[in-house]
């Protein structure tokens, strides 16, 4: 390892993820599961673990979000080039579809960005054909058979890596079963005793419903070469099911000696899920935390910490200011540093109801042209690039912005414009359909930020929210025994009343108030919600068991 380790952290750990945000530069990550990647990388480098990263160099990235003539989204893929990078020199062939492919892997040094060590894997050599090249053009690709491929690539590749490395671990941390080929691998390595591959695996699982988790005909998985030369037969009787699916996520808790959830409530939830299952592994819960250091606005904190309320106010303004600039380049809107104003921002996805304000069409008329407490709101978000329901939701949202100039809706949400708008915004926006939100980790950087949130009651914020004192929480109803109208339509209505009856009287009436409930968000997300925490857990919880 190219630091000292400290040694309450010296069990050896590879950790496998997809995607990993790690800083503006180096855009290998779609969005949440990537943020959470990269703020733990950075937990290691704080805390000297010894950890390293396992992940794939997209040539492509996950999208370029730009625009059409008319402002509504035009996915682009862009070559991407990193001079940061460290080619290791190392080459080395793994099987995929029964045929051998060429893996080169780089390097991100510790120091370039205070990180883990990450190996990044590359097929885009000379030595590979076309279609080999592909597999890591881009990230998540919509194609079934180069999806499988780049798990492959993840997972038997990575695991190589280690062994051409001589970089002996003793844990293989999954982040998602993605990285599930893997497990494969080693159980070639150990000549199939899967209790040697249990000792050393364990596995994040991030999806909250059974229907989230992926699965794929497992004959096509195995002439991808997927299961390292597993027969059939010996796949299923791991897996346990007798059918042509094959369940990453049910394979991976059954091959895993621990796995967790990723907040109390997804722990929870987790095992309600899979208990039904014979033979899978323990589930913890391990609440998803945000890299303080990072995300966080010391001068805010400063001022918080010295109690100068005038300084507090004046610093909140200037970083609306800031973003606000973003604004008025994007979209030719000048946004007010004195308005209330509240951000929706996340991936797309249906679950999300980034549209769920505008349900009521009169009503959130009514809400963007009030006088008395003027608003501003702003979206942002990146949907998947083939899911065309999020994309009409991102156009509805942009052609509706034209009839509003307080509101606006943002392209290029990755990791810096993440951070502007949660120093730019006075409330965050959280409104997922309980309880599809597995974490949702967001709201934890916008309150690093003196950004309240207004949520629904899911993921993290159950552990974290006290209505009314440190941000305010739609009332659980009965959502098990709602029709998915009744839900969008109670939650909706709550939300408006938030707004309309606490929130902006408060910000307008009572600054305060409305300030106090802002420094108690920054109270309370501070140790618990820092990613430190997060990767002291893992080791204690996950690893050192």
């Amino acid at each position: 390892m190219p630091y000292s380790i400290n040694p309450n952290y010296s069990k050896k750990v590879a950790y496998f993820s997809m995607e990993f945000a790690i800083d503006q530069a180096l855009k290998i990550y779609s969005g949440g599961l990537g943020f959470l990647a990269g703020s733990h990388m950075r937990s290691v480098y704080n805390l000297k673990q010894d950890t390293v990263g396992i992940g794939i160099l997209w040539k492509f990235g996950y999208y370029d979000q730009a625009r059409n003539h008319d402002q509504t989204l035009n996915p682009v893929w862009t070559k991407k080039m990193y001079s940061f990078l460290e080619d290791t020199g190392i080459k080395f062939q793994i099987d995929i579809h029964d045929a051998p492919v060429w893996v080169k892997v780089m390097y991100l040094n510790p120091e370039t960005f205070k990180t883990a060590p990450i190996f990044l894997l590359s097929t885009d050599v000379p030595e590979n054909d076309h279609v080999s090249k592909t597999i890591c053009y881009r990230l998540y690709d919509a194609n079934e058979s180069t999806k499988l491929a780049q798990y492959i690539l993840l997972g038997k590749g990575g695991a190589k890596l280690l062994d051409e490395l001589n970089l002996e671990r003793e844990v293989y941390h999954l982040n998602e079963a993605h990285g599930l080929p893997a497990a494969f691998y080693l159980l070639k390595k150990f000549g199939g005793d899967l209790e040697k591959v249990k000792e050393r695996l364990v596995f994040t699982t991030h999806t909250p419903e059974e229907a989230g988790n992926e699965k794929h005909n497992v004959h096509t998985c195995h002439q991808m070469s997927y299961f390292s030369g597993l027969s059939l037969e010996e796949v299923k009787k791991i897996e346990g099911q007798d059918n042509d699916q094959f369940n990453h996520s049910l394979c991976a808790l059954r091959m895993a000696r621990i796995a967790n959830g990723v907040s109390q409530l997804h722990g929870v939830v987790s095992n309600e899920m899979w208990g039904k299952y014979p033979g899978i592994c323990e589930i913890k819960a391990i609440t998803n935390a945000q890299d303080f250091k990072y995300w966080a606005d010391k001068p805010l904190y400063n001022a918080r910490e010295e109690r100068e309320d005038e300084e507090f106010d004046f610093r909140k303004k200037h970083l609306k200011k800031r973003t606000f600039r973003i604004v008025a380049d994007q979209c030719g809107k000048l946004f007010d540093s004195k308005v209330f104003t509240m951000v929706w921002a996340r991936r797309f996805a249906g679950y999300k109801r980034a549209d769920l304000l505008l349900q009521d069409k009169e009503r959130f008329r009514k809400l963007l042209e009030n006088k008395k407490y003027p608003v501003q709101i702003i979206f942002a978000g990146k949907p998947y690039p083939v899911d065309y329901a999020a994309i009409s939701t991102f156009n509805n949202l942009v052609e509706e912005s034209k009839n509003h100039k307080n509101m606006a809706v943002l392209t290029g949400y990755e990791l810096s414009l993440s951070k502007s708008l949660k120093k730019g915004s006075d409330v965050w926006l959280n409104n997922p359909r309980v309880p599809r939100e597995a974490s949702g980790t967001s709201g934890m950087t916008a309150s690093m930020n003196a950004s309240v949130n207004l949520s629904t009651d899911d993921g993290w914020i159950p552990e974290f929210a006290k209505n009314g004192v440190n941000s305010f929480v739609v009332p659980k109803a009965d959502y098990a025994n709602m029709s998915v109208f009744d839900v969008d339509n109670y939650d909706m209505n709550q939300l408006y009343d938030i707004l309309e009856n606490q929130i902006l009287p408060m910000y307008y009436e009572r600054p305060d108030e409305w300030r106090q409930v802002v420094k108690n968000a920054m109270d309370d997300v501070k140790e618990q919600f820092n990613s430190d925490r997060m990767a002291d857990e893992y080791y204690k919880i996950m690893y050192n068991n």
